[in-house]
């Protein structure tokens, strides 16, 4: 009888869909898939995208490395991001690791071990990115951008829609890139309306990472007309200061983006837009950081995360002058977050009353936490559900909010 494998998935859900058809193919080989308190073989897929990130995955390392000096393990395999980084300095200072291994070509594989709950799930419709943007180390990780094929995306859905799941979450580094590696013609549009018609089922689909760059009418109208796309645009910005931009390699300046978050808002009636900003650029000055705090008051993002700047080696900005103190970038991220808490309860505030669809995700003693659809899996807030009614993960509920707090909402099902 061959081993028993456990994983431990860190990062991003990209990363998590990874871990999902890797587990799929040792499945697939004869291997037993088991919690890591029960496995011989650990493997660990690792995220290496920003510091704090790397850190983590390196603590994981050291942990599970520690189970195996206790016996309770027989093996540890380094997978991700990390090991495809830094495949020779793992190897070098950690021994005790059984194997280090970078990408494995997943792209095609239809099988999957699903590590979410069953009633909503995750679909990577691309690997890399086409962008280049100058404090970004993922194109050196993943390498050249790459489309899935219609063909396996179609299979998959399908596959998703007899497994009756509520929602499903298309994912990728840049998913407005779709198709531009293998068609002048199949774009992100056409593929959604594809995988709409393949599977009917589906009541929610949600489009992670859309870059601003691309998004354009087709995609907007079809945002707005199609009832099982969520009115939920992820728009990673990093920020609005035209200078800072231009440092960053990113192709729009201050006017074009507030055109895009004009636009957006007017085709589609109460769109939710998140976003991603990045504090303490190098050279970011105090004046620039006010600007983006403004530019935040103006806009008020429903949804928004931030980070402080990375220093990533075989980066460019790695080697850019006038780098910004740790002090000073902790300073910032601060006050941005306190003003985002402060923007994020107004906008709830404005849900006071309303009657909202919401996906029921658990049950947590009495109180049901669902997400509405300008909420994310993991990264956004959650509505606390009264009912009188039993209901179950995946139940679509219509919630009477009654009450609200800085991310959550709370109300009772009507």
């Amino acid at each position: 009888m061959k081993e028993k494998i456990g994983i431990l998935s860190l990062g991003c859900p990209r990363n998590l869909v990874d871990s999902e058809n890797l587990l799929g193919r040792l499945d697939l080989k004869g291997y037993r898939i088991v919690d890591m308190d029960q496995a011989d073989i650990a493997i660990v897929n690792t995220c290496a995208f920003i510091e704090d990130a790397k850190r983590e995955s390196i603590d994981a390392i050291l942990g599970l490395l520690e189970l195996k000096k206790e016996g309770r393990l027989k093996k540890v395999i380094v997978y991700g991001c990390l090991s495809q980084r830094y495949q020779k300095q793992l190897r070098k200072d950690l021994p005790q690791i059984d194997a280090v291994v970078g990408k494995i070509s997943l792209n095609h594989e239809v099988k999957r071990f699903s590590l979410t709950p069953r009633h909503f799930t995750y679909l990577k419709i691309c690997e890399g990115c086409i962008n280049n943007c100058s404090f970004c180390v993922i194109p050196k990780i993943k390498g050249k951008f790459t489309s899935l094929d219609i063909e396996t995306i179609l299979k998959k859905t399908a596959l998703f829609n007899q497994e009756k799941v509520s929602e499903l979450n298309i994912i990728g580094q840049d998913i407005t890139g779709y198709g531009y590696d293998f068609s002048k013609t199949v774009r992100l549009p056409g593929l959604l309306k594809k995988i709409i018609k393949n599977a009917p089922d589906i009541r929610w689909i949600r489009l992670l990472y859309l870059n601003p760059e691309r998004i354009n009418e087709e995609l907007i109208k079809l945002i707005k007309d199609e009832p099982k796309i969520c009115k939920y645009i992820d728009l990673p910005l990093q920020h609005i200061n035209s200078r800072i931009l231009k440092l960053m390699r990113r192709k729009g300046d201050r006017a074009k983006i507030l055109k895009l978050i004009e636009k957006i808002r007017k085709t589609i009636p109460g769109v939710g837009l998140r976003t991603a900003l990045i504090v303490g650029f190098p050279s970011e000055t105090d004046k620039e950081f006010r600007e983006l705090l403004k530019f935040m008051e103006e806009v008020k993002f429903e949804r928004l995360g931030a980070f402080t700047y990375s220093r990533e080696e075989d980066t460019a900005a790695y080697n850019f002058k006038k780098q910004v103190p740790e002090r000073i970038k902790e300073e910032r991220f601060n006050r941005l977050m306190l003003l985002q808490q402060k923007i994020s309860e107004e906008v709830n505030r404005g849900f006071l009353g309303k009657t909202l669809e919401v996906l029921v995700d658990e049950k947590q003693d009495d109180i049901y936490l669902g997400r509405t659809q300008y909420d994310a899996p993991e990264v956004d807030g959650s509505v606390y559900i009264q009912s009188k009614r039993e209901l179950k993960p995946g139940d679509f509920v219509r919630v009477k909010i009654n009450d609200t707090l800085e991310y959550d909402l709370a109300g009772e099902a009507i």
